[in-house]
């Protein structure tokens, strides 16, 4: 690489800029992933037993009318709830989750139906359009409870009202900060295994399974949201480090190709003198 040295070294400045934002968007983005690990590591356990006791009530009512949220209603709409970011510069995050529902779309034509979780995921389907059953812009990039109770709401909501007969999720789950792994999760009709029990029970069975279910349903979207976050976080991390890495890359090459170019000047210039010099000696 060869040109002009003032040329070269605007560029070597302009890629420098660009290192500090990418190194400084690293850092914020390793600070993010670590906080979001130790909430996912909380709220896992939480979920985990939450499932069990679900489990075990579903299992004492197993002589009773199933619970409404748990059996089929009729409609063979299906729900495809896509959890993506509201925000950019996480490489391959948002693609792979998009196109991941987009195919679902496909296999399910035409009973599916989206619900755009994140202002990514609304844009996509927005240009490809395809109009949302709901919109989740902006409503939990902090994940929040609230978030998650607003999100379950609305789709226990439409399962009763028979918009929708199934619900499935589509999000990213944490495995590692260099480990990332998409998955489909059924949300709605609940499915939890069974399991007896002889508990005695205040107040009655179903009242109680009445009340659990909305909140498993909560706990399931809120650990949905987590591990979608923490992912986002981590692999937004990755993007910012290796974006840091090819500009310094970058900046090496470009370091080198100005000092040639100076080289290559200055040999020049030297040139121009020697011959003037033997010009004038020849007058």
């Amino acid at each position: 690489m060869a040109g002009n040295p003032r040329a070269i070294k605007g560029r070597i400045g302009n890629v420098a800029n660009i290192a500090q934002i990418t190194k400084a968007m690293n850092t914020i983005a390793m600070t993010k992933v670590m906080r979001m690990k130790r909430r996912l590591e909380t709220a896992r356990p939480y979920g985990e037993d939450l499932e069990t006791l679900m489990s075990r009530l579903l299992g004492q009512a197993a002589d009773h009318e199933p619970h409404p949220l748990t059996v089929t209603n009729g409609s063979e709409t299906v729900g495809v709830l896509v959890l993506n970011a509201d925000r950019g510069l996480c490489g391959r995050y948002k693609g792979d989750v998009n196109r991941r529902a987009e195919d679902l779309l496909v296999e399910l034509e035409p009973r599916g139906t989206i619900l755009a979780g994140g202002d990514k995921a609304r844009v996509f389907f927005k240009r490809r359009g395809i109009v949302p059953l709901r919109t989740y812009a902006h409503v939990y990039d902090t994940p929040t409870q609230q978030a998650s109770a607003q999100i379950a709401g609305d789709l226990i909501d439409l399962y009763r009202d028979g918009q929708v007969g199934r619900v499935v999720c589509v999000h990213m789950q944490f495995i590692s900060d260099l480990a990332q792994r998409l998955v489909v999760r059924d949300l709605l009709p609940i499915q939890v295994e069974p399991e007896p029990g002889d508990w005695l029970l205040e107040p009655e069975i179903d009242g109680l399974i009445d009340s659990v279910l909305p909140l498993y349903l909560r706990a399931a979207l809120y650990g949905a949201i987590l591990e979608t976050k923490t992912s986002e976080d981590a692999i937004r991390r990755q993007a910012m480090k290796n974006a840091t890495d090819n500009a310094e890359d970058l900046i090496k090459d470009l370091t080198r190709a100005y000092n040639r170019a100076r080289q290559q000047a200055i040999t020049l210039e030297i040139a121009d003198i020697l011959g003037g010099s033997e010009a004038l000696r020849d007058v």
